[in-house]
């Protein structure tokens, strides 16, 4: 219910806690699951006081209960168990704290915790947070690797002695944190988003060795789940070997069976790098040689050839044909010449003998009137008409004699 109060009307704290109380006592009984993390049973009370606590979150309320509640569940339930209990809601109005009156306490087995977890499972496979394409590569030299585990633990240890023992170069960030109990969940996830902020981390490795379903129930659960498939960087899920994996398995980009194989699979071999890169650089000089020597061989091929050996021979073979032909040229250009020759010869003798003049010389004379006209036929002149004669060696005029018509 509402209260009217204001800076001038303000409730007293006893009010305050009373109208608390009153409004938590109209709360009905229900059952609530948690992790007990601290157990009192005083000897000779009749109230055991509990601690549950949210695996998940930093929550925890105090719950108490009659001890006959408890005993029925004391052979199987201690601090670390995971139960769920009936309790109502109660409110210690002098102090202002809230606690739960729990009426029955039941365990949670293991059959009920691997129920859970598959309809987990099936939930966050349906979301694809567990799909192969969201998987990512490692790199293949990270320069600095994160590592998540426990305090001095084996899987540190083990990471860290067989990944420096592979490279030696290799730096590690490490973030110690709980890897079991109510703490476990709260502090893997802060450590992953830390690693995953930072810009030299190259990859994260989660590591714990091998343990019981319960012990390995902090890396099952959805928030680490969900925190891991938002990581930019790579994650690595080196969680034992049990052959119920938890669901970090499935959401990391890659799972190692245990620590030693995490740090196989993230930082090369140097001795493999260096044999790797012997035989690549072995490879590369028989490549190289075979390529030479195949040129050699066409070299050497392409020098044999005639027109390599001696260059100077096509030229000179040219050359004597050019001069073959050219003196072939001259000697049919000469016997063309000498026969036009002859032929010239034999027709200036023929226009010679055949010429007008040729007639003059030997006697001859051509009368011509003064139209330039030859006289062919006595009958063509008249009496005292003059002629032109010409003879070889000139021209004259001439007189027809009358009596030349008879």
């Amino acid at each position: 219910m509402a209260v009217n109060t204001s800076p001038e009307s303000p409730l007293p704290v006893g009010e305050v806690s009373r109208l608390i109380g009153g409004w938590i006592d109209r709360l009905g009984a229900i059952w609530v699951e948690g992790q007990i993390t601290q157990l009192s049973r005083r000897p000779g009370a009749g109230v055991v006081f509990l601690t549950l606590r949210d695996p998940s979150y930093d929550i925890s309320v105090s719950v108490t209960c009659y001890r006959q509640v408890f005993d029925a569940v004391s052979d199987v339930v201690s601090e670390g168990a995971r139960v769920v209990v009936l309790a109502k809601p109660e409110w210690y109005a002098p102090r202002g704290q809230l606690s739960l009156r729990a009426t029955e306490i039941k365990p949670v087995g293991v059959g009920e915790l691997l129920a859970r977890l598959e309809m987990l499972k099936k939930s966050l496979a349906a979301e694809g947070l567990f799909a192969p394409e969201r998987k990512r590569a490692l790199p293949f030299l990270p320069q600095l690797v994160g590592l998540v585990c426990g305090r001095a633990s084996a899987a540190e240890r083990d990471v860290l002695e067989n990944a420096r023992h592979r490279w030696p170069a290799v730096r590690f960030e490490v973030r110690n944190v709980p890897v079991q109990g109510v703490h476990a969940v709260p502090q893997v996830v802060q450590a992953v988003k830390e690693l995953d902020a930072l810009d030299d981390v190259d990859v994260i490795i989660v590591a714990r060795g091998g343990g019981s379903v319960e012990d390995l129930l902090p890396f099952s659960d959805e928030q680490l789940v969900r925190a891991v498939a938002a990581c930019r960087t790579p994650v690595v899920s080196a969680i034992g070997h049990e052959p119920d994996n938890p669901l970090l398995d499935l959401v990391a980009d890659l799972r190692a069976s245990t620590p030693t194989d995490a740090a196989k699979k993230v930082v090369p071999d140097v001795g493999e790098e260096y044999e790797r890169v012997r035989m690549l650089r072995d490879r590369a000089r028989r490549c190289v040689e075979a390529y030479v020597e195949r040129e050699e061989r066409g070299l050497a091929h392409a020098l044999a050839r005639p027109s390599i050996e001696d260059p100077h021979r096509m030229i000179d073979e040219r050359a004597d044909h050019v001069a073959s032909l050219l003196d072939r040229g001259r000697r049919c250009l000469g016997h063309h010449l000498d026969r036009a020759a002859s032929e010239l010869t034999h027709t200036h003798a023929r226009v010679v003998a055949l010429s007008p003049a040729a007639t003059l010389k030997r006697g001859y004379a051509v009368l011509q009137r003064e139209d330039g006209h030859v006289v062919r036929d006595p009958g063509e002149v008249t009496a005292a008409e003059v002629l032109r004669a010409r003879v070889a060696e000139g021209e004259f005029s001439v007189r027809v004699d009358a009596g030349s018509d008879a």
